[in-house]
C-alpha cells in the first residue's frame, strides 16, 4: 500500500490516534502486505514503537539545503536525514526520494552537500530522482512563482526543467553516488523513457520509489 502521494504519510503524528499507529496495526496482524510512508517529517516516534520493522517501507522527500530553504515548507532536511537514521537503525527498510531536483546557481555542489549529509548518516535501500515540474494548475494556484523560471519544456507531465539540463544534474547526481558512495541502486521519478533511454538506464529493470 503506498501512502503519502498526495498527503504526507505522517502529517498526524501529533494526535491521539495517528495515522502510522493505526495502520501498522492492520499491516502487523498480516503477512502478505507492506505500506509505503512517503513524507518530511521527523516524527517517527510512533513508528520506532511498532512491534515489526517488516511490515513497513519509509521514504523521505529530501533536497539541497538551497532549494529546500527557498521553496519547501518542511522541516530541515537534517532532521529529516536523522529521522531516516533513526528507522534504519531500527530495522525499517528506509528510501531517500531526492524531487524535485532544481538546477539553481551552484546546484552540484549542492546536490552534493546533501548526498554527504545522506551517507554520513545511512545507506539508503534506495534513492530515486526527479526534477522540478509544474502542471498549468499548479502554476495558477501558486503564491509564489519563482521557481517556474527554471521550466522550459512541456511534456505529459506539465512544464519541466529543459531536458538537457536534466541530463546534467541525473548524470552528475548518479555518478556521484556511484565514485563518491559506491551507490548503484537508483532510479528516476515521473521521466520520460526517452530520458531513462538518455541515461542508459531499463525501466522495466529498475525499481524505484513507489514499488515494492
Amino acid at each position: 500500500m503506498n501512502s503519502g502521494e498526495l498527503s504526507d504519510s505522517m502529517i498526524t503524528e501529533n494526535r491521539v490516534r495517528p495515522f502510522s499507529s493505526f495502520v501498522m496495526d492492520l499491516f502487523q496482524s498480516q503477512d502478505l502486505h507492506r505500506i509505503l510512508f512517503v513524507t518530511k517529517s521527523p516524527q517517527i516516534g510512533n513508528l520506532l514503537e511498532c512491534a515489526d520493522s517488516k511490515k513497513a517501507i519509509v521514504s523521505f522527500s529530501l533536497n539541497a539545503e538551497p532549494v529546500a530553504r527557498r521553496w519547501e515548507k518542511a522541516p530541515p532536511v537534517r532532521d529529516r536525514i536523522e529521522a531516516a537514521g533513526l528507522l534504519k537503525d531500527a530495522g525499517f527498510q528506509v528510501r531517500i526520494r531526492i524531487d524535485p531536483m532544481v538546477p539553481v546557481e551552484g546546484w552540484r555542489k549542492a546536490y552534493d552537500g546533501l548526498l554527504e549529509l545522506i551517507f554520513s548518516r545511512l545507506t539508503p535501500d534506495r534513492i530515486t530522482a526527479g526534477s522540478l515540474r509544474g502542471l498549468q494548475s499548479t502554476i495558477n494556484n501558486a503564491k509564489d512563482r519563482s521557481w517556474t523560471v527554471y521550466l522550459e519544456e512541456q511534456s505529459n507531465w506539465g512544464k519541466k526543467v529543459a531536458e538537457q539540463t536534466r541530463k546534467e544534474m541525473y548524470l552528475h547526481m548518479f555518478s556521484t553516488l556511484k565514485s563518491a558512495h559506491g551507490f548503484r541502486r537508483v532510479a528516476l521519478c515521473k521521466e520520460t523513457i526517452g530520458m531513462w533511454r538518455e541515461l542508459g538506464m531499463d525501466y522495466r529493470k529498475i525499481k524505484c520509489n513507489c514499488i515494492m
